[in-house]
């Protein structure tokens, strides 16, 4: 546990003189804003602006002083590792963070605002424009004119080509002037001599304020191109065009047009006149906002600070408070109260809180303690218990994963503790999901079975139990217990088999001896009196002579079996005994390789000689048989290998060949009584080998043969013997299922 930190004491910041420096800088900016605004008596003057930027510069340095003495006073707090000095630092920096972004940020707004407000009316475009106003207004004006003299040239060369009508009848050619003036769109139109006498007038509409052309303007009218004439009030544009064909005769007409046309271009010199005072003003009211927003941004922002850092301190100070006796709460200590002072309001109320908690805290413990006292003793206790028993025990949750196994379960499932722990248990042992799913399904708290498992070539009959925990919902978890049964099912069809085998025995073997006797004494009296078929006769009292010692010899052979001798152990060499028998096998079967492969050195153990070397002779002799029921083209090298050795405290000895092996299904039937897959075979050889290393404290194994085709029988039993084998000392491979 962490050792409590001593308490420091911080120096104090600047106190009354940062709260007055504070409220100076506020109302000094305040001040400056109203007088910018132009709503206080004193104009915004130059002098004015400069002494309040003045004044903002130095309330700005003055607080730039005061937040650094404070500043520095929580870096040294923090260097010296004062309680909640971290916390303080982010108080302030939050406070100065919710300051600062809104500043910065209605900075930048009011900027891009100013910039955006005056950079359009200032780009190149509307400064060309601006300049260009008064070509406009002048292009407009000499549009209006050509249009007027383009027109009046149409018109005069018409009234030229009626020349011949004004000479004949002036009415008419009235007519056809008034015609084309409406045609073209003049209201007024006149004819006139160059001494200014009106020949012929036209008024389409009237139109007040229409005067002839001045002398001036009827000298200056010519025969090729008509003048337009523009007046300097008003908005009627007149043109004039001397007449060829009328004797020097000057045509004038007049039409209105848009007033704009004469009243624009005065309006729009003002206006350019007036853009480029702005332009040359607009460098310093750039200059000015921005000064004045940064003062008085800056005076927002320094004094947030230091208000956020005297808010921190007063906060800061009931926390340390509680750091301290959480730190004394932590090494254990349970009994620590913390001061409280009703004027710091809610953290008052967290003080008054933490003492009830440590209160609590103090006397759960004591119970806690206890209790975690008992439930160690308990747990020991079951573990304890758990470990003795010989039943397998695996405990599963709701989720049926594997929470508890103990030492006899690991060896039943061939697997370690680790490996098992967290696992499903369907894939560990998936014999049992159907059995899982019942107990799951059914309202008993017990679900039993007994079901058969194969693990690392070894079948076992095992009895399994599942019960449920009593919990409520869906969330109760699940014990399965598993008894190894294989000894007990295995000595009970021994025992069956046993009591058979004595009662065919005793039922048969009497009758055998007189049928026999029988048959030899009627072949011996009327053999000789037989004189036709006589073969017949021989071969049916011959057939029923050899029939009758076959059945002796599975009487024997059943009697052997059900009282089985009790082996004489003694000091042996095993390496010598199955020399011997290797030996022997090889005379009896010279077409198949035996081969031996034993040490040279011998190996002592104890043993009964005649039962360990009839179980080698039955076992070898079963192999010649395999070898022998492979077809002939298929047979390939017929080969027998018999190996021994000691391992582990075990003799092992080993026969493998290269016939047609054991069934991949049942194999570990073949090893009760009466099951063969030869025909013809009594199903006992394995039965007795089997039921031989049994006495001997050993077991056999049906492997298949790693040298590739063929099987492998695997003879294992103790190497020293401390006592005389009884029943219990089954074989794991006899465990056959029920």
């Amino acid at each position: 546990m962490p050792a409590a930190r001593p308490a420091r004491r911080t120096s104090r910041g600047p106190g009354w003189i940062g709260a007055f420096m504070v409220g100076a800088a506020l109302c000094s900016g305040l001040v400056t804003f109203l007088v910018l605004a132009g709503m206080t008596p004193v104009l915004p003057t130059h002098d004015v602006v400069v002494w309040v930027l003045a004044i903002n510069v130095l309330l700005v340095l003055v607080l730039v002083g005061v937040v650094a003495w404070e500043g520095w006073t929580i870096v040294r707090a923090r260097r010296e590792g004062a309680a909640a000095a971290g916390l303080h630092v982010r108080v302030v920096a939050l406070f100065s963070l919710v300051a600062a972004a809104p500043a910065i940020l209605v900075a930048i707004v009011a900027s891009a605002i100013l910039e955006r407000g005056l950079d359009p009316w200032f780009t190149g475009s509307i400064k060309a424009l601006m300049s260009n106003t008064v070509e406009i207004a002048q292009a407009y004006r000499d549009d209006q004119c050509r249009t007027l003299a383009r027109e009046t040239q149409l018109m005069a060369a018409d009234l030229n080509r009626a020349r011949v009508l004004y000479d004949a009848d002036r009415k008419l050619f009235r007519d056809f002037l008034t015609s084309r003036a409406t045609f073209l769109g003049f209201p007024v139109a006149m004819l006139v001599k160059p001494d200014g006498t009106i020949l012929e007038r036209v008024d389409i509409r009237t139109i007040p304020g229409v005067k002839g052309p001045s002398a001036e303007d009827l000298a200056s009218a010519n025969e090729n191109e008509a003048i337009c004439i523009v007046p300097r009030v008003g908005n009627l544009f007149s043109a004039v065009l001397r007449l060829t064909a009328h004797e020097g005769a000057v045509l004038f007409v007049t039409r209105p047009v848009d007033p704009r046309a004469t009243e624009f271009p005065p309006v729009a010199e003002a206006g350019v006149a007036y853009y480029q005072a702005l332009e040359e003003k607009r460098l310093g009211i750039q200059v000015a906002f921005a000064s004045m927003f940064g003062l008085i941004a800056l005076i927002v922002l320094l004094s947030a600070v230091w208000f956020g850092l005297n808010f921190a301190n007063r906060l800061v100070a009931p926390i340390r408070r509680l750091i301290h006796a959480t730190d004394q709460v932590a090494t254990g200590n349970f009994y620590v109260q913390v001061p409280v002072r009703r004027n710091e309001g809610d953290l008052a109320h967290l003080g008054e809180t933490f003492n009830k908690m440590t209160s609590e805290l103090r006397r759960q413990h004591d119970g806690l303690t206890a209790a975690s006292d008992l439930i160690d003793r308990r747990r020991r206790f079951m573990e304890a218990v758990l470990s003795g028993v010989s039943a397998g025990v695996i405990g599963i949750d709701a989720h049926g994963l594997i929470t508890i196994v103990n030492p006899p379960a690991e060896a039943l499932l061939d697997a370690n503790r680790q490996d098992l722990l967290g696992q499903p248990i369907v894939s560990v042992l998936p014999e049992i999901a159907q059995l899982i799913e019942e107990a799951k399904l059914g309202r008993l708290r017990l679900a039993q079975q007994q079901i058969p498992i194969s693990r690392m070539g070894r079948e076992r009959t095992l009895n399994i139990r599942v019960t449920s925990e009593q919990a409520r919902g869906e969330d109760k978890g699940f014990i399965v217990t598993l008894d190894d049964i294989t000894d007990l099912v295995t000595a009970q069809r021994s025992s069956a088999w046993a009591d058979v085998a004595r009662r065919i025995a005793h039922e048969i073997k009497n009758p055998l001896t007189p049928i026999q006797l029988s048959a030899e004494r009627i072949r011996r009296k009327y053999g000789k009196l037989i004189t036709t078929d006589r073969e017949v006769f021989d071969q049916c009292t011959n057939t029923i002579v050899r029939q009758v010692d076959d059945i002796k010899r599975m009487v024997d052979e059943f009697s052997s079996f059900a009282r089985m001798p009790k082996p004489a152990i003694g000091a042996e060499d095993i390496v010598d005994t199955v020399r011997q028998i290797v030996f022997m096998m090889r005379i009896a079967n010279p077409e198949i390789s035996i081969v031996d492969d034993v040490p040279e050195a011998p190996i002592a153990a104890r043993f009964d000689r005649r039962l360990l070397s009839q179980a080698v002779t039955n076992i070898i002799k079963n192999a010649t048989e395999a070898i022998a029921a492979v077809p002939e083209s298929e047979r390939g090298k017929a080969e027998i290998r018999v190996a021994v050795r000691a391992e582990g405290g075990d003799v092992i000895i080993d026969v493998s060949d290269t016939g047609k092996g054991f069934p991949v299904e049942g194999r570990q039937r073949l090893l009760e009584p009466y099951m063969t897959t030869r025909e013809g075979g009594t199903g006992l050889g394995l039965a007795i080998v089997g039921k031989i290393l049994e006495d001997h404290g050993g077991r056999i194994e049906l492997l298949d043969n790693p040298a590739g085709r063929g099987s492998l029988v695997r003879m294992r039993f103790p190497q020293n013997l401390e006592a005389e084998p009884g029943p219990s000392a089954a074989s794991e491979t006899q465990r056959v299922p029920a």
